[in-house]
């Protein structure tokens, strides 16, 4: 038999072998020949809901999870987990969409001062609105946020130039921002606070060239204070709740799933050792799965689904010889981020501001 381009390539990279003939439970569609995670690595998180899933299984298996932006002393556990902290890394609530993590960075570094400071709640309360759910009770004033924010930022330096991990789940890609510097949101003005005017907000759906561009910004700016970080990009398997667009939630869903796993491939075919693309995304939404991997809202992941995805996470990543730490279940940990969910997941509050 003549050779050809395809005679010599692992079994992992044709269908047949790789997928139908391997019970769904056992796939594991994940990168050959990646860097590894120690137990002494500091790995740390942000992005949608999803990062925190990844955060807790870690954390569950004996790993590093670093966290700068720590609960003050005296802090009981529920208030601490009410004000996020320890929900990511650093307090900065959800990063839905690219543009959040350049932004992100650039405020913590003084490279751009938004001319947006505060939204006020229906209640007179203050919130701040690149992290408006990260203070229950709001703030009483300007000052009050500003002096909360460089606080935060000095962690978000902090962690960016001493993480030696960083998980990045990508959640969508429609969103809102500030007209006049165009300053990104992760919720729509007055959602959680604020008022929206058509004038001084622009709705945005980004491409997949801009989240590209995007992603490539923020890896050259991480890399810049800290070029040893390892980067793992990651895309939620979460549906989005709604879509501002004038059409079927399912047609922006896909439309907005897909920009962000092109974008994270493109991304990541650079041939850099220090990032990777992890297939959460891709396992979860399969249709090997049938939709097994989701609760009957068509929309949580089900305890088989985060169990699967943090099996192939652990799997791909770990090469400790010692073997993972001594944890709980995989089931009590899954009920844990389904039970924590709706806490950490600032697009609830869409709905939640429609009851």
């Amino acid at each position: 038999m003549a050779l050809n381009p395809y005679s010599d390539l692992p079994a992992g990279q044709f269908w047949r072998k790789a997928v139908t003939n391997v019970p769904p439970f056992a796939l594991d569609p994940s990168p050959r020949d990646t860097f590894a995670i120690s137990r002494a690595d500091r790995v740390a998180t942000a992005g949608s809901c999803f990062a925190q899933r990844v955060a807790e299984a870690l954390r569950e298996a004996g790993y590093n999870y670093y966290v700068t932006e720590a609960a003050p002393a005296g802090t009981g556990p529920a208030e601490a987990q009410g004000r996020q902290f320890g929900t990511f890394s650093a307090r900065y609530g959800n990063l839905y969409y690219a543009r959040q993590f350049i932004q992100l960075f650039d405020r913590a570094y003084g490279r751009f001062t938004p001319e947006l400071t505060a939204w006020e709640r229906p209640d007179g309360r203050l919130v701040d609105p690149f992290r408006p759910t990260i203070e229950p009770e709001g703030f009483d004033s300007v000052a009050a946020i500003e002096a909360a924010r460089a606080a935060h930022f000095a962690e978000v330096r902090r962690l960016f130039e001493t993480l030696d991990v960083f998980v990045i789940t990508l959640g969508l890609t429609e969103g809102f921002r500030w007209r006049a510097d165009g300053a990104a949101l992760p919720l729509a003005p007055g959602v959680a606070g604020g008022t929206y005017d058509p004038a001084q907000y622009d709705f945005v759906n980004a491409g997949a060239g801009e989240v590209a561009a995007d992603l490539r910004g923020f890896l050259d700016r991480l890399w810049g204070v800290n070029p040893g970080a390892r980067v793992i990009l990651t895309v939620s398997p979460v549906p989005m709740i709604a879509t501002y667009l004038d059409r079927h939630v399912m047609v922006s869903n896909s439309y907005s799933k897909s920009v962000l796993r092109a974008a994270a491939g493109e991304v990541c075919g650079i041939d850099d050792p220090r990032l990777v693309y992890f297939p959460s995304y891709d396992l979860v939404t399969t249709n090997v799965n049938a939709g097994r991997y989701y609760n009957e809202d068509q929309r949580t992941v089900t305890d088989a689904g985060v169990r699967h995805v943090m099996r192939a996470f652990l799997n791909t990543f770990s090469r400790d010889a010692a073997g993972p730490a001594p944890a709980r279940a995989a089931a009590d940990i899954s009920a844990e981020f389904e039970g924590t969910a709706g806490v950490i997941c600032d697009e609830e509050q869409i709905e939640r501001s429609l009851a």
